[in-house]
């Protein structure tokens, strides 16, 4: 929070920046979510294929500014949590406990994460403005299964570093389409955080949104197997002061 503070007397002088702050919300789905802990003696088991995951309401806020033409820095926090009720067909070991077969289980997926970035505007070329830079993606994120009176759950504090971007294509006048995102694929796991959409713009200082947001991503490591994938219906409104 420290660092939002920051950015918040930073872009409070209009002589320095463009203030400009974001609101999405909608509905998230999991298409995918499975998950190993630990790694190596854990039981491997899906949210989606042994447990049936409900659909949840979602939001997000992104707070920035534009530094001089062209360098832009802003500040994302997005909490997302989804659960999933069932059982499962085999005795499941996760993290520290044992989940016996056939016995109703309940779990909550948590993943929120903070986000600072930097980006850089390119020239524009003709309908298309582009930018480019990189994000310091924080993550906290918690796994909880819940079986009469056993619980267990494992949580997951990191950051990683990813590259950032955005590209804008006017298609009439206050009209267009958007791609926003960060994404980073490595040799053991992967983090992608697109947004594809259309934006409208009723009043000079005013956006409006709907688009499809795709967030995938998780780590093959010693400790953790986890990969999730997260499909968003999503409606943004974003204001420039």
């Amino acid at each position: 929070m420290k660092i939002l503070s920051l950015l918040l007397v930073c872009f409070a002088a209009r002589s320095v920046a463009q203030l400009q702050v974001e609101l999405e919300g909608g509905r998230v789905w999991t298409g995918r979510a499975d998950v190993r802990i630990p790694n190596d003696e854990g039981t491997r088991f899906s949210f989606v294929d042994d447990l049936d995951a409900d659909a949840a309401n979602y939001h997000r806020i992104r707070i920035g500014g534009t530094l001089g033409e062209r360098h832009r820095v802003f500040f994302t926090w997005a909490p997302l949590e989804v659960e999933a009720a069932g059982s499962f067909d085999r005795d499941t070991r996760f993290a520290d406990t044992l989940f016996p077969a056939d016995s109703p289980v309940k779990g909550t997926y948590g993943f929120d994460n903070y986000r600072l970035t930097y980006r850089y505007r390119l020239r524009d070329r003709g309908r298309f403005r582009t930018e480019l830079g990189g994000t310091l993606f924080v993550r906290d994120a918690e796994i909880t299964l819940r079986s009469g009176s056993l619980t267990d759950s494992d949580d997951d504090f990191g950051f990683v570093p990813l590259l950032s971007g955005r590209l804008e294509a006017d298609l009439a006048p206050g009209w267009m389409l958007v791609a926003d995102g960060d994404a980073l694929v490595g040799p053991q796991g992967r983090a992608i955080d697109i947004l594809l959409g259309l934006e409208a713009s009723p009043r000079d200082h005013l956006r409006i949104g709907l688009g499809y947001r795709i967030l995938e991503g998780g780590a093959d490591v010693d400790q953790v197997y986890t990969f999730a994938l997260f499909h968003h219906l999503a409606f943004t409104l974003n204001w420039r002061f």
